[in-house]
């Protein structure tokens, strides 16, 4: 078990690297080493959360059912989250675990089958960070084990650290704007299959300024994001959005994400 005194001198060591990724590629590796200095977990999931849109992937380290997060989660699951509830419902930024959030708001029973059930988490604490009034990166952190939770005096060293996970967190994404995190090693790999399948979906259906707009929408990007992306207008990227779904047969952004889901299983 844990205890402050024992993290401090490795929890220093990862912060230095942290500080060091900071802008950088390797940023969520390093801030991801750094939290498994101060509290045990057996997963994590990074995302970056807008007021009234999907959230956007930043990185993730799950080794099984990890489609769900996509197919599920991304696209319409996490409106059920009661993290994310409670962020939307005016919760303060910190460090909370799933007990003390589920004392606001219970999980519905939808959501607790459709993630809790079908993933295998069995407990989670989330680390939430507000980067503007309606921007903010959360980091939850998944116990897989039923009888694995986190311990109080890890939730503990946590919290006391919350300020500086918070100054770096605020330091790497205040400033710009969400984009899919670039892993090293393995999900290096993954990453450069993602990139590949943008590139490539939709290729015989669409121009090449429709490919453009319909790599941001998967990623997550409104109509105003993309027209500043791309530099034309808010009515154009709208116009293009209607030719893509009438071309790829699809009637919503859940189902364009689907699709493409599907595009980069073949693909890979």
């Amino acid at each position: 078990m844990l205890n402050i005194a024992d993290t401090a001198p490795p929890a220093l060591d990862a912060t230095a690297r942290a500080i060091a990724a900071l802008r950088t590629p390797q940023f969520t590796v390093q801030l991801v080493s750094l939290l498994s200095q101060l509290i045990d977990f057996d997963c994590v999931v990074i995302l970056g959360y807008r007021q009234g849109k999907h959230p956007i992937y930043l990185y993730d380290s799950i080794q099984c059912r990890r489609e769900l997060l996509f197919q599920r989660y991304l696209t319409d699951s996490f409106l059920q989250d009661p993290f994310y509830l409670a962020l939307t419902q005016g919760a303060e930024e910190g460090v909370y675990n799933l007990s003390e959030v589920s004392r606001r708001i219970s999980p519905l029973p939808d959501y607790r089958q459709q993630f809790y059930d079908q993933t295998g988490w069995k407990d989670e604490v989330s680390l939430s960070v507000r980067l503007e009034p309606t921007r903010w990166i959360v980091v939850y952190l998944g116990y897989l084990e039923q009888h694995q939770r986190a311990e109080p005096q890890q939730l503990a060293v946590l919290k006391q650290y919350y300020g500086v996970l918070r100054a770096l967190c605020q330091q790497h994404w205040q400033s710009v704007d969400f984009n899919l995190a670039q892993p090293q090693g393995e999900q290096a790999v993954m990453r450069r299959a993602i990139d590949q399948a943008l590139a490539s979906f939709g290729q015989s259906l669409l121009t090449a300024r429709e490919q453009q707009v319909t790599a941001l929408l998967v990623q997550g990007h409104d109509s105003r994001e993309i027209a500043e992306a791309l530099q034309i207008g808010v009515g154009t990227v709208k116009n293009h959005r209607k030719r893509i779904y009438a071309r790829l047969n699809v009637s919503s952004l859940s189902e364009l994400f689907h699709l493409f889901l599907n595009h980069l299983i073949a693909a890979t």
